[in-house]
């Protein structure tokens, strides 16, 4: 399950995930929080977050993620992974190399620096 989080600045786009997640937690909360945004900004940043109770992602929640990454690709600012699973941190790391704009991962218990860092104004 995804949840979309607030407080954060409109060009932010912040989720947390829990448990499974699948390709209609993308298709009815990410994608369309994220179109949502790119309607008002150049360039959208990204807030995510994976839960303690994370339970894996389907593979057709990996495949709208692929999809959602290239079709906006030049659009991505920044990125923020807060996570303690060693997978997906190298995974974030190795994707990192391919994709525009800045990437970096955080322990949860660096998740307000996380929260400033991908808040703050680029420059």
């Amino acid at each position: 399950m995804i949840e979309v989080l607030t407080d954060f600045p409109d060009e932010v786009a912040a989720f947390v995930c829990h448990g499974h997640v699948t390709k209609d937690d993308y298709e009815t909360v990410v994608i369309p929080d994220i179109e949502k945004r790119l309607l008002n900004h150049d360039k959208v940043r990204i807030y995510y977050e994976i839960g303690s109770d994370f339970g894996g992602f389907d593979p057709g929640a990996m495949w709208e993620d692929t999809k959602l990454g290239f079709s906006h690709f030049l659009r991505w600012e920044r990125f923020a992974v807060v996570t303690d699973i060693e997978w997906i941190k190298q995974t974030v790391k190795f994707v990192g190399f391919l994709m525009p704009g800045e990437l970096r991962t955080f322990t949860p218990t660096q998740a307000e620096e996380a929260r400033a860092w991908v808040s703050a104004e680029s420059g």
